[in-house]
Order: structure tokens, then C-alpha cells, then sequence
């Protein structure tokens, strides 16, 4: 049976982010994941996962001026020592709140840079957060993305994802794999999955199209939960999806699909 984690980024947003937590608990989560913690205190954020009960399973790296539309810094080549910068902020958050994993947004592709300038820097930056990370006991993602959501997103394809922790040559660095984005981008969920299970550290889910919740769409994750359990998957499957309608309206998707 899956692991699921509330992504209280999406989820619950009837509540303001503090009230998630409490939420998520209610609904039966034992875990969640969010985008970015650096907006709160540590304190507050540990208080709302011990008071109730829940684990912090996955945040991001600091993305770079997220209401200005980055969506992160990795690749660009006049920001490395920003990128460098933020990643002891999300070592400290991430071994304040026990989060095992923190994942690395490539970006948007900076325009007028030469591809094999912007890949470089990407291996580069990618290799010093491993190490990083590495010293901390927390493992490195990254995650293609769709470029239908985040035009011009660099990092957008399995093998794209795979070509570059081959070139960054750390054990310490993981492939995120998110079942929506990957079929809007390449399809073949199943049989990439099985083939990249042992970098696979973390999964997320949502239907298409829509982005919306299990059971809305095309993916039959009926069949994919069951192909899961079946070839050994054991990591956490983040709720990354927009509610059709209210959160607690659509949680039913849950047991329509066998689970409890």
C-alpha cells in the first residue's frame, strides 16, 4: 500500500499554511511535504509536525525570487553563488524539521547562455549540494517538470534527469519522480519507473488533465498503486494535486482506490 504525504502547499489551502498541518492530520496523513519553509520559524513548523503527529518527508531548495516566477537557480551560471548560498539555510530547516531529502529546482532556462554553459553549471552546483547535503545525512533531488505548466523549465525529461546525476557522479544525488508531470512530458509511467527504481527516492502525484486529484483523469492509478507494491517501491508518494472542488470534498479518491 502507498505512502501518502499531504503536499500542504496544494492541499488544505482553505486554511491559512499554519492550520494545514492540523488538517492533514485530521483527514489520516502521517506525513507531508511543502514547497519552502524559509517564510516561518523553525520553532512554529516543528510545533504544528510534533503536535500532530506528523513527519516532514520533503521541502525544496530556496528557488530564487519565487513571486518574480523563478522557479529556482541551479542552472544559472550568474546566480551559482547564490544557489551556494542557500544551501546551508536548507540543511538548517531540513535538520530542524527531520526532513530526510530536500529537492533542487533547475529553473527556468536563462535566455542568451550557451546550452553546454548552463548544463555545466547545473553538474557543478549539483555536485557541491550532494556533498553538502551529503555531511548532513539529508539525500539531493531533482525533478523534471512539464514545460506545459513552467514554460522553458530546463530540466524536463527522465533521461534528462538520469544524464545528469550520471555526469554528477554522487550516490548522495536522487531522482524525484512526479507521475504528472511525466506523463504530460514522456508517458510510459510504469516501465520507467521499474527501470529507474533504485534512483528513484521520491514520487508525487496528481491526474491529468487538470492536475487535479486521483480518479479525475487519463492515469490509472488503480493499476499503478498495485504496480508499485509489486516491484518494491517503498518511498513516499506526495498528494501534489489541486482539489476539483474543497480538499475534504475530494479525499474519497483514497479508498475508491483501495486505500485506507
Amino acid at each position: 500500500m502507498p505512502r501518502l504525504a499531504a503536499n500542504l502547499t496544494m492541499l488544505f489551502n482553505e486554511v491559512p499554511f499554519l492550520d494545514r498541518f492540523e488538517a492533514a492530520a485530521k483527514a489520516g496523513f502521517r506525513a507531508v511535504e511543502f514547497l519552502f519553509p524559509y517564510e516561518y520559524k523553525v520553532e512554529e513548523l516543528r510545533a504544528r509536525l510534533d503536535g500532530n503527529g506528523l513527519k516532514l518527508v520533503l521541502h525544496n531548495l530556496p528557488p530564487g525570487d519565487w513571486g518574480k516566477g523563478e522557479r529556482g537557480i541551479a542552472s544559472h551560471p550568474e546566480r551559482a553563488a547564490e544557489f551556494r548560498d542557500g544551501i546551508g539555510r536548507a540543511i538548517d530547516y531540513a535538520s530542524a524539521l527531520g526532513a530526510p531529502q530536500l529537492n533542487c529546482l533547475a529553473g527556468i532556462t536563462p535566455k542568451d547562455i550557451a546550452a553546454e554553459t548552463l548544463r555545466a553549471t547545473l553538474v557543478d552546483n549539483l555536485r557541491y549540494a550532494a556533498g553538502r547535503l551529503h555531511g548532513a545525512g539529508i539525500r539531493l533531488l531533482i525533478e523534471p517538470i512539464n514545460t506545459y505548466d513552467i514554460p522553458g523549465f530546463y530540466l524536463n525529461r527522465t533521461a534528462q534527469a538520469l544524464d545528469l546525476i550520471a555526469a554528477v557522479g554522487s550516490e548522495n544525488l536522487y531522482l524525484q519522480y512526479d507521475i504528472y508531470h511525466a506523463q504530460r512530458m514522456e508517458g510510459e509511467l510504469a516501465n520507467t519507473i521499474k527501470a529507474n527504481l533504485g534512483r528513484i527516492a521520491h514520487m508525487q502525484l496528481a491526474d491529468n488533465p487538470g492536475r487535479n486529484e486521483p480518479g479525475s483523469g487519463e492515469i490509472n492509478y488503480r493499476f499503478l498503486f498495485g504496480w508499485l507494491d509489486s516491484i518494491g517501491y517503498d518511498g513516499w508518494i506526495g498528494c501534489e494535486y489541486r482539489p476539483k472542488t474543497s480538499t475534504e470534498a475530494g479525499l474519497g479518491w483514497r479508498a475508491a482506490h483501495g486505500i485506507a
